[in-house]
C-alpha cells in the first residue's frame, strides 16, 4: 500500500468524505484484480434492473456473506446470486485489511459490491440507504479507468466532482454517510489494468 497517508478532503468538498489517492500500488492493483476476476468466474457479472424495470448501465456482482441486488421486487441484500442461486464468493483478505486500516474499525464488512463500468456506463446520483448499520462507513476502491465522481450533501444542494484513478480509495462516513453520489462518466483508455478496458469499483459495506 502507498504511504501517502490519509488525505481528508471533506473540508473542501464535503465533511466526512475522505480520499486516499494512490492507496494501492500498481502491484497491489494487479493482485487484487486477479483475485476479483477469479471471484467473478464463480459469481458472474449480470445486469440488474430498477424496480421499474429499467436496466442499469453497469454490470455487477458481489462478494461476501451478503450481496446487494436490484430487480422488480426492489432493492435489498441477499446471500445468493440472483441468477445462479449460489452463495457469493468471500471478500478477499486484502480488502478486509484495507477496510480495517481505512476505517480503524475492528468489525468487518459483510458485503462488497463489484460494479463494472464499460463504454457509456455511469451511475446517477443516489444514496446508500439499504444498510442496517448507518453508522458504519462505505469504503470504495477503484481499479482501471479513471472515473469522474460526483458528490453532494444528503439534503440536496450543490454537488462537486473529483477524479478517482486506479488504486484510489475513498470513504463516506459521518456527515457524508448519506451523501448523494454517482459516476458522471469514465475516462476511457486512462488505464490499461482491466482487460478490454473499463473500470471496476469495489464498495465495502456493513449491510446487516
Amino acid at each position: 500500500m502507498a504511504e501517502a497517508g490519509v488525505r481528508d478532503i471533506g473540508s473542501g468538498i464535503l465533511p466526512g468524505f475522505g480520499l486516499w489517492p494512490g492507496w494501492l500500488s500498481s502491484e497491489a492493483q494487479t493482485a487484487l484484480l486477479e483475485t476479483v476476476t477469479a471471484a467473478i468466474a464463480q459469481a458472474p457479472l449480470y445486469q440488474p434492473v430498477t424496480p421499474g424495470g429499467r436496466p442499469f448501465s453497469v454490470r455487477m456482482t458481489n462478494l461476501g456473506p451478503l450481496g446487494w441486488v436490484s430487480d422488480r421486487a426492489g432493492y435489498r441484500y441477499q446471500p445468493t446470486h440472483p441468477e445462479t442461486g449460489r452463495p457469493w464468493p468471500a471478500i478477499p483478505p486484502m480488502l478486509l485489511a484495507l477496510w480495517a486500516e481505512a476505517t480503524g474499525r475492528a468489525d468487518r464488512p459483510d458485503a462488497c459490491l463489484v460494479n463494472l463500468y464499460q463504454g457509456p456506463a455511469r451511475m446517477g446520483l443516489h444514496q446508500d440507504r439499504d444498510e442496517a448499520d448507518m453508522g458504519a462507513p462505505v469504503v470504495s476502491v477503484s481499479l482501471g479507468d479513471t472515473a469522474v465522481f460526483r458528490i453532494g450533501p444528503a439534503d440536496g444542494g450543490r454537488t462537486a466532482t473529483v477524479r478517482l484513478a486506479s488504486g484510489d480509495v475513498c470513504a463516506l462516513s459521518g456527515p457524508a454517510r448519506l451523501a448523494r453520489h454517482g459516476i458522471d462518466r469514465v475516462l476511457e483508455g486512462s488505464s490499461r489494468l482491466v482487460p478490454g478496458g473499463g473500470r471496476i469499483n469495489l464498495t465495502l459495506r456493513k449491510a446487516a
